[in-house]
């Protein structure tokens, strides 16, 4: 999981257990990913300036990325930096990047690449705002992500993704590059830092004060029924989902999701961020009117913030007014 999420809030740990999937806490931030045999990790360990901020995150991942970019580029993919923190293809993710400043001004960018993804799993592996895992959802995700191997069209292992994106960094940044091995010393650094840190539960388990919440809303539209949930964290839109049997791109569904991960739940902020990317996409968008999509959002939000207040602060709970008997 990622540097500030809450084990608990992200994944299904009995589900875990049971398989026996190792868990674990990243020191950068973002989502929770999943890292197997399939996945490739990459990362660039640099040398940062002592007064090194977050303040051009954004720009540094742009910028450390470029390998994978120049070498995913190399096979046909049109691969492209977007958003906060992802490398996208035609909308659908493929690849989420992190970044850490370390107290000494070191800089560690890393990059997880969907070389496969088996949507299932992952399904089960994460806590997800859906109630069940069926047909129907697994459809869902895997129109939102990609794969190496499906933008190819070829059974690419590993090995061979790796290679291309050494080259990747080597021409993208005109380096040479060669394998080597740890230290001796190094190794017992690396066994310290897992001993003390990685294999402490103070580390994995740690708390955050904000839990997540969940709402979902259903409205009519005049071009069908929206079905619209979200999970907060605090007043931030985590996760949303925007489903419904109405017609429009699966490119523009992603893209709105997309937009408003992470951004204020407040109604203006919202509408703000719903109108940019009704602009990017029109024509798309004809079938699903702003307006209905922005109600739904607020009503899903309302609900899951209600939720969040239930035990602290209502014990009749959300939808119960305790002046009225309902014997």
């Amino acid at each position: 999981v990622g540097r500030f999420q809450s084990i608990e809030n992200e994944l299904n740990l009995d589900y875990c257990t049971i398989t026996g999937i190792p868990i674990n806490r990243r020191p950068t931030g973002g989502g929770a990913i999943i890292m197997g045999q399939d996945q490739l990790g990459v990362a660039l360990v640099i040398s940062g300036k002592s007064d090194e901020t977050y303040a051009h995150v954004r720009e540094r991942m742009a910028q450390f990325s470029q390998g994978m970019i120049t070498g995913l580029t190399s096979l046909g993919i049109p691969i492209e930096f977007r958003r906060k923190n992802d490398l996208e293809v035609n909308g659908k993710k493929i690849a989420g990047l992190g970044l850490h400043k370390t107290a000494t001004g070191g800089l560690l960018f890393h990059a997880s690449l969907l070389v496969g993804l088996d949507v299932p799993f992952m399904l089960n592996v994460l806590n997800i705002p859906f109630e069940k895992i069926s047909d129907k959802e697994i459809s869902t995700v895997s129109e939102r992500t990609t794969t190496v191997r499906l933008e190819t069209n070829t059974d690419l292992n590993i090995d061979e993704v790796r290679e291309i994106i050494l080259n990747g960094y080597r021409e993208a940044f005109q380096v040479k590059i060669r394998n080597g091995d740890y230290m001796v010393s190094e190794l017992e650094e690396i066994h310290q830092l897992e001993k003390t840190k990685y294999q402490n539960n103070d580390w994995i388990f740690q708390t955050t004060d904000i839990p997540d919440a969940t709402g979902k809303s259903k409205v009519k539209t005049s071009g069908g029924l929206l079905d619209v949930r979200v999970v907060l964290a605090g007043k931030m839109i985590k996760s949303p989902y925007i489903g419904g049997d109405f017609f429009t791109s699966e490119h523009a569904i992603a893209d709105l999701e997309q937009s408003l991960r992470w951004q204020s739940s407040h109604k203006n902020t919202v509408y703000k961020t719903l109108s940019k990317v009704y602009e990017r996409w029109s024509e798309d968008l004809t079938n699903l009117p702003i307006d209905s999509l922005l109600k739904a959002i607020e009503s899903a939000t309302q609900k899951a913030e209600c939720l969040a207040r239930k035990e602290s602060e209502n014990p009749y709970g959300c939808f119960v007014n305790p002046g009225v008997s309902h014997a």
